[in-house]
């Protein structure tokens, strides 16, 4: 079982229109509302990829309601904190003819600290019987950016496989607790190690820097190509997948569609390569639809072995 953690859920909506312009009036051509953050994502995928999955974190007033009824019926599992504070509402469109997106996106509620003495209950509690723990996304007001580092800290001392996906602050700490997976993708790894990527051996420093700063494995995803280095049985594997190209409805959430993906594959213990073609394959799907963590399997089984999938030898210093 894998466990995913949203302490910023939403209800995100998704509107499509077409020949979307700033400061006009228009009518969306079709609407999709959905529970969502990066955690719920990721959920999502894992449910259509038939693994195991629970999805908790912090849900607040009538649109924490709503989150979880849209969760239920949706039949995934899930097990949230309740807290005093309203949760947030995101909002994307979606221009089908110009294949761009614009998100709008809230803060989110204030945490109190008793609710999240909760949520790091719910956390253990849920994590005894779990493989992977999951943590995506933002943090909301009132959460110590340290609270990822500590989460993962705890996890490790248990010997549960911590994955981290968020960015700025929270990311850096979090590298630094040694999680199992972190996977940020390019301006979130370009910001942790203070640099932009130009080539693959930019890619290829940062994915070895992350790895010194704490992290076992690294994933640095984008919207063309991905670079991991990952560590088995004392071997440090570096693999650089091109993605197929495709005409995209939307990117929303690739990226998570992508780990889940990922994680899927692991669990099922194919090879690294195999995993990382797979997942390459079901984020490149995900664009082919509107709406975060949805896609079809057929598409991504379709689109695997057009992922250009190639091992790079480690980078000069």
């Amino acid at each position: 079982m894998i466990v995913t953690v949203t302490l910023n859920a939403a209800i995100d909506r998704t509107l499509t229109v077409p020949n979307f312009q700033l400061g006009q009036r228009h009518r969306a051509s079709q609407g999709l509302t959905l529970a969502g953050g990066k955690g719920i994502n990721v959920a999502r995928a894992l449910k259509r990829l038939d693994v195991p999955v629970v999805a908790t974190g912090l849900a607040g007033g009538r649109t924490g309601t709503r989150i979880v009824e849209e969760l239920t019926s949706e039949a995934i599992l899930n097990d949230f904190v309740r807290i005093a504070d309203e949760s947030r509402t995101s909002t994307a469109v979606v221009d089908p003819t110009t294949a761009t997106y614009t998100e709008i996106n809230e803060w989110g509620p204030h945490v109190e600290p008793e609710e999240l003495v909760m949520l790091r209950e719910k956390i253990s509690y849920l994590s005894r019987g779990a493989d992977m723990v999951v943590f995506s996304g933002t943090l909301p007001r009132g959460v110590d950016d340290s609270f990822y580092a500590d989460a993962i800290r705890d996890l490790n001392r248990r010997h549960v496989r911590a994955v981290l996906d968020s960015e700025a602050t929270p990311l850096r700490l979090g590298v630094e607790a040694e999680p199992f997976l972190v996977t940020p993708n390019q301006r979130e790894a370009e910001g942790l190690v203070g640099q932009e990527f130009r080539d693959d051996e930019d890619y290829l420093m940062a994915v070895e820097r992350i790895a010194e700063m704490g992290a076992r494995n690294v994933l640095i995803t984008s919207e063309t190509r991905s670079f991991g280095l990952f560590r088995e049985e004392r071997k440090r594997l570096r693999l650089r997948a091109i993605a197929p190209q495709v005409e995209p409805v939307s990117g929303v959430g690739a990226g998570d569609v992508l780990l889940a993906a990922f994680l899927a594959a692991r669990l099922a213990e194919r090879p690294l390569d195999e995993s990382l073609r797979a997942a390459v394959a079901a984020g490149a799907a995900s664009t082919l639809e509107v709406g975060a963590g949805r896609f079809e399997p057929r598409d991504a089984g379709r689109l695997q072995q057009a992922v250009d999938l190639r091992e790079l030898e480690p980078v000069s210093t």
